[in-house]
């Protein structure tokens, strides 16, 4: 098939989107990706993609369509700039660039912001394609439950916005079970909704790699680690809480791997609460090096801050966590906490609950080795029950598959919703 991919990120920014791409080129099908310049997390476009943006137009066999956008840099304004001048720029210059090629089916890669709906759903319109939408993150909730809105106006008119985007889907897939609901309230009765979780990346197999030199020895320590964005949601206040409230214990150690908007005050808060003995920064690192942080791990930790909108996400990494067969310790409420505590793959505390954590992480430290290797074998068990990559991407061929041929909406023919 011939695919069309709009993504607002792509690699060479570290998103799961860039495997799903790999892995459909490698399976036969011709895929071009519309995405902007490469600036997340750090809100600056990335220096060697400026030096020379040509070894960046081509991923794996696919073929990249840049467009122009303005950097995320710092602050609430410039990110709502970043997410809008992707969506213009996507939508005008896209087809532009675009011009005369046909497609079988476009996809959407929406893990924020609901704004790649839109060039999306222009690029269903000029190429009468159909449209296959996944929603990583639910808005308007998520806005709402970090902070980033709390004016009801201003709610009420993204809803608008995207029961705008959702109704003009061929199907939307769901990252949870919980938000098919939520989804359902805004794309109406017509929209086919499915559910199709994230995997782990292929790249995770410990067995044969060799350790992070970055990550210091330190013999008879526990480690306890963190791999991914350092953003609000994940609530490194309740995280730092809970380091603090361990400083007694010599032997735990917290590793965080990755970057974000909340990185610095990090950093700070690390300082001001003499923690640098017991929690390490480590930066970000490519997606490919992740095993080789993983082989420091005893516990990987999840976390997500207490809000109703949370609760229904499953956190991305959660599936690379369980792949990875070491133990998980998740600060979370709802559908994620329930993947780990009905596999046994870890323990759990409520979400913001940093004693909860602290607790956690002590009992986990103390247990027998066979336990811990107990639940890693146990979140492996779940992982290729639940999470399986290849049968995931065989699903979503077929999905495509039916909407390339009209068997699961008409709607093209119809025009929008």
């Amino acid at each position: 098939m011939r695919l069309l991919v709009v993504s607002q990120y792509f690699w060479p920014e570290n998103f799961r989107i860039n495997d799903l791409v790999a892995e459909l080129v490698r399976r036969g099908h011709h895929v071009t990706v519309l995405t902007g310049v490469p600036n997340y997390p750090d809100g600056k476009v990335f220096s060697q993609f400026r030096d020379a943006p040509a070894r960046y137009a081509h991923y794996e066999g696919a073929e990249i369509i840049r467009v122009p956008l303005m950097p995320r840099s710092n602050g609430g304004l410039r990110l709502m700039l970043n997410y809008l001048t992707f969506a213009v720029s996507a939508s005008v210059v896209g087809p532009w660039k675009l011009r005369g090629r046909q497609f079988d089916a476009v996809f959407a890669y929406e893990p924020s912001p609901i704004t790649v709906g839109l060039p999306a759903a222009v690029m269903r319109a000029v190429k009468r394609a159909p449209l296959t939408f996944w929603v990583l993150d639910l808005w308007p909730e998520t806005l709402q439950a970090i902070g980033v809105v709390r004016s009801p106006v201003i709610m009420h008119a993204v809803g608008k916005l995207v029961a705008f985007i959702y109704r003009r889907c061929d199907l939307i897939l769901a990252q949870s079970r919980s938000f098919m609901p939520q989804i359902r309230k805004y794309a109406g009765k017509d929209i086919r909704v499915e559910y199709f979780p994230s995997w782990a990346e292929s790249i995770f197999d410990l067995q044969n790699t060799i350790p992070a030199d970055e990550v210091l020895s330190k013999p008879g320590s526990f480690n306890v680690m963190f791999a991914g964005n350092i953003g609000d949601a994940q609530d490194f206040p309740a995280i730092l809480a809970a380091a603090e409230s361990l400083k007694s214990h010599a032997h735990i150690r917290w590793l965080i791997v990755g970057d974000g908007r909340m990185a610095h005050w990090v950093a700070d808060e690390i300082k001001r609460r003499n923690l640098q003995d017991h929690v390490l920064m480590l930066g970000r690192h490519p997606v490919e090096r992740m095993p080789s942080f993983f082989r420091h791990a005893n516990a990987l930790l999840v976390s997500l801050k207490d809000e109703p909108i949370f609760s229904m996400t499953i956190p991305g990494k959660l599936q690379s966590y369980l792949a990875a067969g070491i133990p998980v310790v998740a600060m979370l409420n709802g559908e994620g906490a329930e993947v780990v505590e009905n596999s046994r793959s870890g323990l759990t505390c409520a979400a913001g609950d940093h004693a909860g954590l602290a607790a956690a992480v002590l009992k986990l430290s103390e247990m027998t080795r066979d336990e811990r290797d107990t639940m890693g074998r146990n979140g492996l068990n779940v992982s290729v029950r639940e999470f399986d990559r290849g049968t995931l991407i065989n699903q979503l061929e077929e999905w495509i598959g039916q909407l390339k041929v009209g068997a699961i909406s008409p709607s093209i023919s119809r025009g929008t919703q």
